[in-house]
């Protein structure tokens, strides 16, 4: 069905005629004092019939008759407005800039987790959801991204402190679950992983000796280097690759901070 007969079956539902729809966005192009919101007879049944694709006025014009969401109609012509924050990252614009003026369309974000859930402890987030359900918050929908895992940095967990807050969620590229040797020029370069050890989950540097793995906090974290069986004590979810954290110290549990200057001094 092309979104011309969409659109005409939408009309025939509320049962409006064509005459109905040109007197009613003669309406509202009075209201708006713009006569391109106006359309008349000839042209719907042009929209119609022959896949003439309205103006934004029109389009506008028609939403408001046919109560419909703009998101809707775009969608008839195959133009999903949901996807405006996917694309923007495609265009990789090289000035720092706001993430601003993206619609809350409905998406699919997590509803449920894991009663298990702890702010003290890392997780892998994406394993604790239990159910995706819609809802208008726009970035959460890439947590659905089979490409990825996500995970949350316990608010007890100092390993990769200061580099990386406790408190804070990780995205994970499960692709990239082997260990990588090289020379690193500063700490920024050299991965951090997310491991699954039996005592729980992890964020670390890593390296490999022989059948062994090497799990590296950061040099001023308060955690000790570990030294676990590469093939049944330790899984290598994926390297992380983006990360949201908080930069001052409310993230932090007191306790914890607490625990980490005593070690420190």
């Amino acid at each position: 069905m092309s979104p011309g007969d969409k659109l005409r079956s939408l009309r025939e539902r509320l049962g409006l005629t064509l005459r109905d729809v040109e007197a009613a966005s003669s309406r509202i192009a009075e209201n708006h004092q713009n006569p391109d919101y106006t359309i008349p007879i000839s042209r719907l049944s042009d929209i119609e019939t022959k896949s003439i694709v309205p103006s934004i006025y029109r389009l506008y014009s028609l939403a408001a008759i046919y109560r419909a969401s703009l998101p809707e109609l775009f969608a008839l012509f195959d133009v999903d407005l949901g996807r405006i924050h996917v694309d923007s990252t495609v265009v990789n614009p090289t000035q720092t800039h706001l993430a601003k003026n993206f619609h809350a369309f409905s998406v699919r974000m997590p509803v449920k987790l894991d009663p298990a859930f702890s702010l003290s402890k890392t997780s892998n987030f994406g394993r604790l959801i239990m159910e995706w359900g819609t809802a208008p918050l726009v970035f959460l929908e890439q947590f659905e991204n089979a490409n990825f895992t996500y995970g949350y940095v316990g608010l007890e967990d100092f390993t990769m402190y200061p580099l990386l807050l406790p408190g804070s969620f990780v995205q994970v590229d499960e692709s990239k679950n082997k260990v990588v040797d090289a020379q690193w020029q500063t700490e920024y370069e050299r991965p951090i992983y997310f491991v699954q050890t039996r005592q729980g989950f992890t964020c670390c540097w890593c390296d490999q000796e022989g059948a062994n793995t090497v799990l590296l906090p950061h040099p001023l974290s308060p955690v000790r280097a570990r030294t676990v069986r590469s093939d049944r004590d330790v899984e290598i979810l994926g390297q992380i690759i983006a990360v949201a954290m908080r930069l001052d110290s409310s993230s932090l549990s007191p306790g914890s901070t607490t625990r980490l200057l005593s070690r420190s001094i």
